[in-house]
């Protein structure tokens, strides 16, 4: 008998067995959740901000770099327990804030209820994942986060700090500075720069300038708040800026209408053939540029930060800005150049790269591994021509064989002693032999 046969036998319809709930008046409610589901209206996805899941393929290669290790901001990791710690501090940095502006307490605290209530859709809409929260829940959390942050930027930018304040104790504080800047654990700048409008004046505090004076140690530009790329319209959050950071002025940079670079000489195969490495002067790392064959890089610096930042800003590049991905671009680039640990002593040795991780291995892995899993859309025009310019010159048999003859002849200044002395040997034989010759011709 076949299945069909026994479900009949049964006095079942087929597939019954396998809807949760089994058949009759339970049937009937599953269907009724259904509907519920596809009739649940869409949350419209906002344009002001987006704020997404780090994608599971980027996640993989590093899972804490992706994970707050002290405080939860946002909707993304609100649960995780080993995080509950920080509630009290994050309520008791609430209480100070409102307590810190001329606003009645009690008034204050009705006004960014309701403002937050009003901007709940918009909010929610900036998250990629739908939010589970109701909407009280969801109002006292994300007035919470948010009054938390514009408290911790307060005091750190006052020279008065509370001497005893456990939030400031070190290395919490730091690694509360670096999770403040995780592509998941984001709130939109705009409730940050509404609940800072209804509790102070413009004359109180400078509201960019607090975050650039928090992030400062990753603003390597040292961007002004009166620049244009950190205008408060153009900051969705704080992944945002520190992208910005690295970033140069919006009509420096260039087009990507190009593919994706496929081959690019290491950096020890382009220096044996003759290419000069030097640091360049520039502050943004993306200037890199060729010339007279000399490839000038800007310093970096790299340490234990510098992984987390550089994924977060990457994942944010995935998600966000896929067609724009210039920082990217840039690691890509650095990628190529290092495939051995001999390319990343070259860098070292040249004062490009500087190495706070203690070993040069530990370097080349790193780099190595940024790139696993990124998605490519297209790439700068500039770092196309760059490569093609940079693998023309090492094809050059000429130069080659220029670098050849450096390297063996003219390495030190011992070897180009030694080979100047043997020319010049050479030349006086040959001219002893001439004048030997001339009078018996």
């Amino acid at each position: 008998m076949t299945g069909s046969d026994t479900q009949r036998s049964e006095g079942k319809k087929p597939m019954e067995a396998d809807i949760p709930g089994g058949s009759g008046k339970k049937n009937d409610e599953w269907v009724i959740e259904i509907i519920k589901m596809v009739e649940r209206p869409e949350i419209e996805p906002s344009k002001q901000c987006r704020i997404y899941e780090v994608p599971h393929p980027l996640r993989k290669w590093n899972e804490e770099a992706y994970t707050p290790q002290v405080v939860s901001i946002g909707l993304f990791h609100h649960k995780n327990e080993r995080l509950k710690a920080m509630e009290e501090h994050k309520e008791r940095y609430f209480r100070s804030f409102v307590k810190r502006s001329a606003i009645n307490s009690e008034s204050l605290v009705g006004e960014m209820v309701g403002e937050i209530r009003k901007m709940e859709e918009s909010i929610r809409g900036c998250y990629e994942e739908t939010i589970n929260l109701n909407s009280d829940w969801f109002v006292k959390m994300i007035l919470v986060d948010a009054s938390f942050i514009l408290e911790l930027f307060i005091r750190d930018s006052s020279e008065k700090r509370p001497s005893d304040d456990p939030v400031f104790v070190q290395p919490r504080f730091s690694s509360i500075r670096l999770d403040l800047l995780l592509l998941e654990n984001q709130l939109p700048f705009f409730v940050i720069e509404k609940l800072y409008h209804l509790a102070f004046s413009p004359s109180d505090y400078n509201l960019l300038r607090l975050p650039l004076d928090c992030f400062s140690y990753f603003n390597i530009q040292r961007i002004e708040d009166h620049d244009s790329r950190v205008k408060k319209d153009s900051i969705e959050h704080f992944t945002d800026l520190i992208r910005t950071f690295q970033l140069p002025r919006l009509e420096n940079l260039p087009k990507r209408d190009r593919p994706h670079i496929k081959h690019l000489y290491s950096a020890t195969q382009l220096h044996e053939a003759g290419v000069n490495f030097e640091v360049c002067t520039s502050k943004c790392y993306l200037d890199i540029n060729f010339e007279k064959g000399v490839l000038k890089i800007p310093i970096i610096e790299l340490s234990d930060l510098t992984e987390v930042v550089t994924r977060n800003i990457m994942a944010l590049e995935q998600t966000r800005y896929i067609k724009n991905a210039y920082y990217t671009d840039y690691f890509n680039l650095l990628d190529l150049l290092i495939n051995t640990r001999k390319d990343v002593d070259l860098l070292f040795d040249k004062k490009i790269l500087v190495n706070h991780l203690g070993d040069n291995n530990a370097v080349k892995s790193m780099i190595n591994n940024l790139n696993k899993d990124i998605v490519w859309d297209r790439t700068r025009d500039d770092y196309i021509d760059l490569c093609k310019e940079l693998n023309g010159f090492f094809e050059n048999p000429w130069h080659r064989r220029k670098a050849t003859l450096k390297s063996e002849y003219f390495s030190t200044p011992w070897r180009t002693a030694s080979t100047v002395a043997a020319i010049i040997l050479l030349v006086l034989t040959f001219i002893q032999t001439i004048c030997s010759i001339i009078p018996l011709v």
